[in-house]
């Protein structure tokens, strides 16, 4: 059988277009890719991009006061969210154009409207078009959503909160994972009385509970009201403002409520149950290592199979289908020690296990050191950072590296190579100091907190 294609990519994100230009540019094949929004999928235009320009342009109002500890003759006089707002969409249109000339210049045709399959070789266009492939690929990522409850419609998402009009004066963050964090930080820093509700006993469930305490108490230090074992029963409409009863009785006005209680899979109406692909609990497509469905011309990457739901995963689960199927190299991705950043403020970088996850598998040792850094130190600020080493009390092995601190982002980085090489404990401690840091701690401690 003739095909139009040899692999139609359905979602212009960053595991789509990844395997659309590394199949078409880098192994010749014929490909097309359809996305229904903007190209970039949900990192580069609702993610990760403008969030984390948001985290730089929160952080700017205390930068600008430990200046003045530092000599500097400044004065801040508040934040112009008009002004933000339009430079953040100049760049995104900007990265946009990007993703659309990597395509282009790959030989990738595409289509701006929804696809769907309609069976193992053939997708429809939202104009009605039918186009059929070899190899079908799915990349249409994940997308927050609002629980069912008295009022709901008035909540907003993530995806929403990038295009206010206005910043509100009073808001209130419901979800204690990664994205409900970083947005009460985000909304703090930028001078909005922040509240962030979650019903569990801890955010950032999932985290090494050690970093995550610390991280809440200076969230709580600096401002973000935090409420644990907290839940909305109802939102109304009161004039302007929503009021939010809570689960314990009590209400309060905002401006705006936001919910991060959590991503699903993209994959309604999307016709992939009719077309014979299995779909798990949550409505995620259910694929192999080599990212292939039950059905063997279908394959799906990134946040749609609900594996690690984080965009450098995606790309290379992209690439290394594409090298898979037209390049000739039998490849998969490697999910093991991913690193990986929370921008709250205080940041938080961690790779490997956490000392709980790590104790559950044998006997440990954990290296802790808390300190106040110097530049804040200097200008005043009593925020802490906490670096932590994870340590398999037999092979010497470094389990887990957590750091929370400015730019824990970026060192994360660096130490995950180390802890993805299977570096002893001996091996950082052989390391040279670079001095002064604030990661050189992580090559000075010396002696355990605990042994278990």
């Amino acid at each position: 059988m003739a095909f139009d294609y040899d692999l139609f990519v359905i979602g212009g994100g960053s595991g789509g277009v990844r395997a659309a230009r590394v199949a078409a540019g880098d192994h010749g094949a014929k490909v097309a890719l359809a996305e229904e929004y903007r190209m970039g999928g949900t990192c580069v235009i609702r993610g990760c991009v403008p969030k984390k320009l948001m985290v730089f342009a929160s952080e700017y109002g205390e930068m600008a006061a430990d200046a003045q500890a530092y000599g500097w003759d400044m004065e801040v006089r508040g934040f112009d969210w008009t002004r933000f707002h339009a430079n953040l969409e100049v760049e995104l249109n900007r990265l946009e154009g990007a993703y659309r000339n990597t395509l282009r210049n790959a030989g990738v045709q595409t289509f701006d409207q929804r696809a769907t399959v309609v069976d193992p070789h053939t997708v429809a266009l939202a104009d009605g078009t039918r186009l059929t492939a070899r190899h079908i690929l799915i990349a249409v990522g994940g997308r927050p959503f609002v629980p069912e409850f008295e009022g709901s419609d008035l909540a907003i998402t993530s995806n929403e909160i990038f295009h206010l009009s206005a910043l509100p004066t009073k808001a209130l963050i419901v979800g204690g994972g990664y994205i409900a964090s970083e947005f009460a930080c985000i909304l703090n820093g930028l001078g909005v009385e922040t509240h962030q509700y979650y019903r569990g006993d801890q955010i950032l469930r999932g985290f090494d509970q050690e970093c995550r305490t610390h991280i809440a108490t200076q969230m709580q230090a600096d401002g973000v009201r935090l409420r644990t074992g907290t839940d909305i029963v109802r939102l109304e409409r009161e004039g302007a403002a929503i009021r939010a009863t809570a689960t314990d009785g009590s209400d309060d006005l905002f401006d705006v409520v936001m919910y991060a209680t959590g991503r699903v899979p993209n994959t309604d109406s999307l016709g992939l149950e009719g077309a014979g692909v299995h779909l798990g609990r949550k409505g995620e497509v259910v694929v192999d290592d080599y990212s292939q469905t039950n059905i063997p011309s279908v394959f799906a990457v990134g946040d749609v199979t609900d594996r690690i739901a984080l965009t450098p995963i995606a790309i290379r689960e992209g690439h290394a289908f594409a090298d898979t199927m037209f390049g000739g190299q039998k490849r998969t991705a490697d999910w093991d020690l991913v690193p990986s950043a929370v921008f709250t403020q205080p940041e938080f970088g961690t790779v490997g296990l956490s000392e709980e996850d790590a104790a559950a598998k044998g006997p440990i040792e954990v290296y802790v050191a808390t300190f106040r850094p110097m530049q804040t130190l200097f200008a005043g600020r009593q925020n802490r950072v906490l670096m932590k080493l994870v340590v398999c009390a037999q092979t010497r092995v470094v389990l887990g590296c957590h750091i929370v601190a400015p730019h824990a982002g970026e060192m994360i980085q660096m130490a995950g190579i180390a802890v993805k090489m299977g570096a002893t404990k001996e091996d950082f401690d052989r390391t040279v100091a670079v001095h002064p840091s604030m990661s050189e701690e992580l090559v000075t401690m010396r002696k355990p907190v605990r042994k278990t």
